[in-house]
């Protein structure tokens, strides 16, 4: 785990999102890395001086081998009004990904059923009706295409667990290096080509529209496509 402070998309009174790397983890784990939520206290109890113990609050997650843009509150009113919105499906969450197989359309809307097993950290698909299933929507579009990936974008319209992951491996595109939903390679790095690149919503105190994009990744896996986004 870096102790380097991750890239800052955006930063108030009340809200603090960063673009988190690849490996990096949201919150502590088992395996008793340094945190993000704890580096960045440290950077807000450096940067403003303060005293005591600093209110961080986590908004959203993401999981350990993907990249991209987390919000995190500075107040525990932010928190709490941010969580509702998050709740109610108000804030849009816009992924980009590269898997290894062409999808076919090319844009389309993906519903499933999942459902998790807790003892192996994976959700399965599964028949409507399952008992411990969740309905799981998403759409999705193709952007552009390499020589043997494909870029696609992902707007997520339920938040379940592995949720893109899960769905994308059901109709064949795995994403690359995501041996546990059955890409046939992993990455030397451990991570997985999922990087949530935008988020809208409306600020929880001035009301006003924020908009973030997080930059890709380093790596060679997007370099093909940093080339072209420009041109998206």
């Amino acid at each position: 785990m870096m102790d380097i402070l991750p890239e800052i998309l955006f930063e108030d009174n009340h809200l603090l999102i960063v673009n988190k790397r690849p490996g990096d983890i949201v919150q502590g784990d088992k395996t008793g890395d340094v945190p993000m939520t704890e580096l960045l206290k440290s950077y807000l109890k450096s940067r403003y001086n303060k005293p005591g113990e600093v209110f961080l609050g986590l908004v959203h997650r993401l999981d350990r081998p993907v990249s991209g843009a987390v919000i995190f509150a500075r107040t525990s009113k932010a928190l709490a009004r941010m969580t509702a919105m998050v709740k109610d499906r108000e804030i849009t969450k816009t992924y980009w990904a590269i898997i290894d197989k062409l999808p076919e359309p090319a844009e389309s809307t993906l519903v499933h059923f999942l459902k998790k097993n807790e003892v192996q950290n994976k959700s399965y698909v599964v028949k409507d009706g399952t008992n411990g299933s969740k309905r799981a929507e998403l759409h999705y579009r193709l952007i552009a295409s390499g020589k043997t990936t494909h870029l696609i974008e992902i707007k997520l319209i339920t938040g379940r667990h592995h949720q893109i992951r899960a769905q994308l491996a059901s109709i064949g595109c795995h994403i690359q290096g995501d041996l546990k939903y059955g890409a046939r390679r992993s990455k030397a790095d451990g991570s997985i080509s999922l990087h949530a690149r935008f988020l809208q919503f409306t600020h929880p105190v001035s009301k006003e529209t924020v908009k973030i994009t997080a930059p890709l990744p380093e790596g060679i896996e997007w370099s093909y496509f940093k080339d072209i986004e420009s041109g998206i």
